[in-house]
């Protein structure tokens, strides 16, 4: 089951928008460059007041350890 959660490896504010690309499969810079417009539509504040709460509400993913090419996983 998929989780919405905020991306931090991929944020370029607070990984919000990263992580809702995640959990719908759509390019996040895609969905930037939507909320920038949206933003601008609605008059700034319900955007950056309901990006804050989803900032506060969302829980953080957990980073990735880096996988090295010729490392064995065996022991």
């Amino acid at each position: 089951m998929k989780k919405l959660q905020r991306n931090t490896e991929d944020q370029k504010l607070a990984g919000v928008i990263s992580g809702f690309g995640d959990y719908f499969n759509v390019d996040p810079n895609l969905l930037r460059l939507l909320t920038i417009l949206v933003c601008i539509a609605s008059g700034f504040f319900p955007v950056i007041l309901t990006y804050f709460i989803a900032w506060v509400i969302l829980p953080e993913r957990p980073r990735q350890l880096p996988e090295t090419a010729g490392e064995s996983q065996t022991a």
